[in-house]
């Protein structure tokens, strides 16, 4: 008979404990399971902590952008997660993309390009569940001088006033803007609402004297990974 029986996290040698590895290895020794056993802290009967950090992550497909996207239900089902610990999880990833935003934000931002503008959009609204809309506020070399979330709606789709978008690229001395919003659906192609927009925008601005430099839309892919749709690219603009 196997008289096995799984280590706990405590009965490990010091080195190979996760948050003693953290200590003294530092954090960039740890496997993203083992970053998660942290803050999972304790696993179950049967499975150490790193095996229910493991579980959660083949969940997700191994990608912490999906991971991320996992609704707290979903999450809490996991044998050894539960609803405090998937809140904890869910919090952690939460601060991670609001963190890449912040350095986002203090960066000297030069949008001369839609590759350009989705890196600096992404951290905004790539992770929503519902659609945003922003317009970046630039300057006549095209620095980002402001930005400003125009409007939040649902699942498929948000309303833009026009009067407060621009209201606001005035105030900021702007010369120009750029504009994106997200598809929470995944699907990139531009709505006939979102062509109409773009059309809108653009004619306001030319009479404003403030030109529309591109409109993006950001969404995830079926794998997981960020992308986006460029009306600049397309030649929509």
């Amino acid at each position: 008979m196997d008289t096995k029986k799984t280590l706990t996290v405590k009965e490990w040698a010091d080195e190979d404990k996760p948050r003693e590895k953290l200590i003294t290895q530092g954090k960039k020794s740890l496997t993203t399971a083992e970053l998660i056993a942290i803050l999972i802290r304790s696993g179950v009967p049967g499975k150490s902590a790193v095996d229910v950090a493991k579980e959660v992550l083949q969940l997700a497909g191994n990608r912490l952008t999906d991971l991320s996207h996992l609704e707290h239900s979903k999450l809490a089902q996991v044998k050894g997660l539960g609803t405090a610990k998937a809140a904890t999880l869910l919090a952690a990833l939460e601060l991670g993309w609001r963190m890449q935003g912040e350095l986002g934000a203090e960066k000297e931002w030069i949008i001369n390009d839609s590759q350009t503008l989705f890196n600096y959009v992404m951290p905004l609204i790539i992770d929503l569940d519902h659609e945003e809309f922003w317009c970046i506020h630039l300057s006549n070399r095209r620095k980002v001088i402001g930005r400003q979330r125009v409007s939040a709606g649902g699942i498929t789709e948000t309303t833009v006033d026009l009067r407060l978008l621009f209201r606001a690229a005035i105030e900021n001395r702007a010369v120009q803007i750029a504009v994106a919003h997200n598809h929470p659906s995944g699907i990139l192609t531009p709505s006939s609402a979102d062509i109409r927009l773009t059309k809108q925008i653009e004619k306001a601005g030319e009479i404003l004297g403030i030109k529309l430099l591109d409109h993006i839309i950001v969404s995830i892919s079926s794998d997981g990974k960020p992308h986006y749709y460029s009306f600049r690219d397309n030649d929509k603009l």
